[in-house]
């Protein structure tokens, strides 16, 4: 019988002695590996920038179920199952989208109509001040600008012609229907992802990520709430004061414009006051000055009466610190960026007193 091990080493070919393994040190393993993981993090970085539009729609659906899940919360305790509270909270304020829109709509319209019915008129008397005439004269800014408006069709135009502002008309429609849908189904699916989200964390610490986690959402939650109670404020008292000086004609559509810019942190408030100021000036320059009062004065008793009161419990942050974020949002997403940047630097100035500083002052 022949040995079958012996054949079996007999047959095997002497390839040598194998070499040492590549030295993680070595230039060359740290530049292709450094290499390629820069070129992975480019590649990643533009997918997100391709969908980045997508992940604004995500943001905010998430910003406002976190805005809607104190009301869930409210109506849960008294007994109703959460998913019914879900529907039972977007019913309700789809219908009062819904009303507010038929109510509001025609009359801004009309509203609106008016004022570019009315500003060539305006025009002609910007054209009786010596230094708007002189300007005129070297640039003719007033008769292009009377020209564009008396065409009737500048609002389409400025979205790019009538295809171009239907095409508009309808990403809007649609982003919204997006948003909608998917506040519905963070709000439905809050607990779940946040307990699952918890999980993650050690069982030893659970607790506490859980207990500062629920404190965040609650924050974001506040903030929104607050937010529109402030716009709220902006848009009545600024609905009341029109009619009182003698601009019930564009009231309400200036009303709203005040509302609505008047969530935007920092900026928005006076946007809508030089609006506002500017058009009652067009109209009557004793108006202007009333408005002009009127919106300094109202912006001082928001910023330190109004402001400060309904947002005390749900943001408590530094006002140096409000206006860094909201500049910072502002420069990275825009509008969205500054309706977020003061509830996430809520956030982060509350995780670093909670982690971080007690964790230094236990050392």
């Amino acid at each position: 019988m022949v040995d079958a091990g012996a054949d079996d080493s007999d047959e095997s070919e002497d390839l040598g002695e194998p070499g040492r393994p590549l030295s993680r040190h070595s230039p060359f393993y740290i530049g292709f590996f450094g290499a390629a993981g820069a070129l992975l993090a480019i590649f990643l970085g533009q997918q997100v920038q391709r969908i980045s539009s997508v992940l604004i729609l995500i943001v905010v659906a998430l910003f406002l179920a976190a805005g809607l899940n104190p009301v869930v919360e409210a109506i849960v305790r008294r007994g109703l199952r959460r998913s019914y509270a879900v529907l039972m909270v977007i019913v309700w304020v789809l219908i009062g989208l819904t009303l507010f829109v038929m109510a509001i709509g025609p009359v801004i319209s009309d509203q609106v109509a008016g004022i570019s019915d009315n500003a060539p008129q305006w025009l002609d008397q910007l054209q009786g001040n010596h230094y708007v005439q002189e300007l005129d004269d070297k640039y003719d800014v007033i008769d292009r600008v009377r020209d564009y408006v008396s065409q009737g069709n500048w609002a389409s135009g400025l979205f790019g012609g009538v295809l171009g502002f239907g095409l508009r008309v309808l990403s809007a429609f649609a982003n919204a229907f997006v948003i909608i849908v998917l506040t519905l189904y963070f709000l439905a699916g809050l607990e779940t992802t946040k307990n699952a989200l918890y999980r993650l964390a050690p069982a030893s610490r659970r607790d506490r990520v859980s207990k500062l986690g629920d404190r965040v959402i609650e924050s974001v939650g506040g903030y929104v709430s607050g937010a529109f109670i402030v716009a709220v404020c902006a848009g009545v008292s600024s609905l009341i004061f029109l009619f009182i000086v003698g601009l019930g004609e564009y009231a309400v559509a200036l009303a709203f414009v005040v509302a609505l810019l008047d969530v935007i942190p920092m900026i928005g408030a006076t946007i809508g006051a030089v609006l506002v100021s500017a058009i009652a000036f067009a109209e009557d320059p004793k108006i202007g000055l009333a408005c002009v009062i009127f919106y300094v004065i109202y912006q001082q008793v928001e910023n330190y009466l109004i402001y400060p009161r309904v947002m005390s419990r749900s943001v408590d942050i530094p006002g140096a610190v409000t206006v860094i974020a909201a500049l910072v949002g502002a420069a990275l997403l825009g509008v969205v960026g500054a309706l977020l940047a003061i509830p996430t630097a809520a956030a982060i100035l509350m995780l670093t007193r909670e982690i971080v500083i007690k964790k230094q002052d236990a050392r």
